[in-house]
């Protein structure tokens, strides 16, 4: 009977073998930092979502904020660059398939250490640094700088534009925004872009706001008063019900083709003639 021939891994492959589970380690000790995860957000986040938790860390880290402070308008710009790609759904639903960012800014430890970072600051903000912010912000000559800035980075794409514009709302800023740009092209300050073109004769077509500096109305700030105004259409809507049902059998039982209110008699006629009419049914099905 033949023996069988034992199977041998030559050298070579037990070497491959082991440098290949070896690398894989360290790539998963090394796995950098997801972009959700450097803003404080789960992947499932919707934009809205992924927005506030931006807005909360860019109010901290503004320039305005924190003037001559290189670390923070750093982690600012590095801030940017984070919305910039989930702000942006072409870019995110490339992000999200692939994971790669071709940022040395966002990359491996780098990361890391901005997850941590916005980790301590996040905490810190609070809604009335929120609104505090916002009011003195909006209008002034700081969102105009940004604005501008931004013009340029984008390169007059508008769209990417408000991801990245902290405080903003296309519907409530889109026409402002394009008188303080087309005064800066006027000025030779920006130079104008097929993108921005498209833009403007899109915005051109819709009515502007009446008041753009307006604050942007904060959802559940007072709960209690939009139970009540619930309640309220909720209560009205029943009444105009019942007025409709009521005057529809008044003119059933009472012959009437008119419109007007009944009078007191027809009234009490109309309400004898329903309840004669209940009694009588409830006697056909004894």
């Amino acid at each position: 009977m033949a023996k069988k021939k034992k199977s041998r891994v030559s050298e070579d492959e037990q070497g491959a073998s082991s440098y290949d589970q070896k690398n894989q380690e360290e790539d998963n000790n090394n796995q950098e930092t997801s972009l959700y995860e450097i803003i404080g957000v789960e992947r499932t986040a919707t934009q809205q979502e992924i927005k506030k938790a931006y807005y909360k860390l860019a109010l901290r880290l503004h320039p305005d904020k924190n003037p001559g402070d290189e670390e923070a308008k750093e982690k600012f710009q590095q801030l940017q660059k984070v919305i910039s790609i989930l702000g942006d759904e072409e870019k995110k639903a490339f992000y999200d398939q692939t994971g790669c960012v071709d940022d040395a800014d966002l990359a491996g430890e780098v990361s890391q250490n901005l997850h941590e970072y916005f980790k301590t600051i996040y905490k810190k903000v609070t809604e009335a640094d929120i609104e505090e912010f916002e009011g003195n912000y909006r209008g002034s000559e700081s969102e105009a700088k940004d604005l501008k800035d931004l013009y340029k980075k984008y390169k007059g794409n508008m769209d990417r534009l408000f991801c990245s514009m902290i405080c903003s709302d296309s519907k409530l800023d889109s026409h402002r925004f394009k008188d303080i740009i087309n005064g800066a092209i006027a000025g030779g300050e920006l130079k104008e872009t097929k993108a921005y073109q498209k833009w403007t004769q899109q915005v051109s077509e819709t009515k502007p706001p009446t008041d753009p500096l307006r604050r942007r109305a904060k959802k559940g700030k007072k709960p209690e008063e939009n139970l009540l105004a619930v309640i309220s259409q909720r209560r009205s809507q029943r009444k105009e019900q019942f007025d409709s049902m009521f005057s529809s059998m008044v003119a059933k039982y009472s012959g009437s083709k008119s419109n007007l209110e009944p009078t007191d008699d027809e009234f009490e006629a109309a309400r004898n003639r329903i309840e004669s009419s209940k009694k009588t049914k409830k006697g056909r099905h004894k």
